[in-house]
Parts: structure tokens; sequence; C-alpha cells
């Protein structure tokens, strides 16, 4: 049995922005907990060449709405890459779920086999859609979605493995 192109998309982003969500609850707790403006947090990075928390937010959801729309060839939404509080990651959380919710499954049929061509690490590659999802929007939404844990953790915030591996229920 095949899983299809939709589950492997829409439900899996919008478990990732939900776990977004709940760090921004578990930051600004910590932040109010410790006394500390939460936009320390929204700014800190792990190195000063690696994006700050609000960039690793910035590129889930881009990932997120990118992907669809390449494999859709459809056009993504416009977010304007300045976020600066928790309000603000809030609300492009909140953007890009209402995005995700207009997807339907009929969107992303043929999807598997529609050719994707993207500059990726400074080479012009062209991968199938199912090779593109598993081959870079999923490990790169991922990957952006363990920095924004790493940060907050590296900040002294308490998230564990059970608040990146999300509700079960």
């Amino acid at each position: 049995m095949s899983v299809s192109m939709y589950r492997l998309t829409v439900p899996v982003f919008q478990r990732g922005l939900k776990t977004l969500a709940a760090y921004l609850d578990k930051a600004e707790a910590y932040a109010k907990e410790k006394g500390i403006d939460s936009s320390i947090l929204v700014n800190a990075r792990l190195a000063p060449d690696m994006l700050s928390l609000a960039g690793q937010f910035q590129r889930a959801t881009d990932t997120a709405k990118f992907g669809i729309t390449r494999l859709t060839s459809t056009d993504a939404p416009k977010f304007e890459d300045n976020e600066t509080t928790v309000a603000d990651l809030r609300e492009r959380l909140a953007k890009a779920e209402a995005y995700l919710a207009t997807v339907t499954p009929d969107m992303l049929d043929g999807a598997a086999k529609a050719e994707v061509t993207r500059q990726i690490g400074g080479k012009t590659v062209t991968l199938s859609g199912d090779e593109y999802l598993a081959t870079f929007v999923l490990p790169n939404f991922y990957f952006h979605i363990g920095m924004a844990h790493a940060i907050l953790r590296n900040q002294g915030a308490p998230v564990g493995k059970m608040d990146y591996l999300g509700n079960f229920g």
C-alpha cells in the first residue's frame, strides 16, 4: 500500500508547526520565570553564522509552504521574514497553518512524478516530486525544527525530546 503525497506533506507540516507553537509556549514561560525579555530567545542563535530562533521558524514555515507550492505548481503566500517577537512568530505560524488548511489531497495527485528543479547547495538539480520531498523538503523542515529546539535548549529553556516529537494523543 502506498502513502499519498498529501499524507507525507500537509499533516506532517501541520504537526511540525504545532511543535514550533509549543516551543513558543515554553519560551514565553521560561522568559517570564527568569525575568528576561522573550526577544532575547527570539534572537538567540547557536553560532554567529547560524540563523536565530526567528530564522529557524521562518525557514521551517517557508519549507512547508514552498514544498507544497513546488509540488503543486501553485503560488506561495508571501511572508515578510521580519518577525522579532514571540507574537510575530505566532502570527507567522498561524499564516502557515491557514495556508496548509487550504491544501486538499487532490492538489497533490501526481506530485510524486512531477519534476522539481531547484538550486540546492549551489547546484541546479531536477528531482521527481517524491525525491524532492524525501531528500530535501522533509530533511530541511525537520532540520529547522531541530535547530529551534537546540537554540531554546542552549538558552536554558526546558525543552526535551517529547517536546520535539509532539503530542501523540
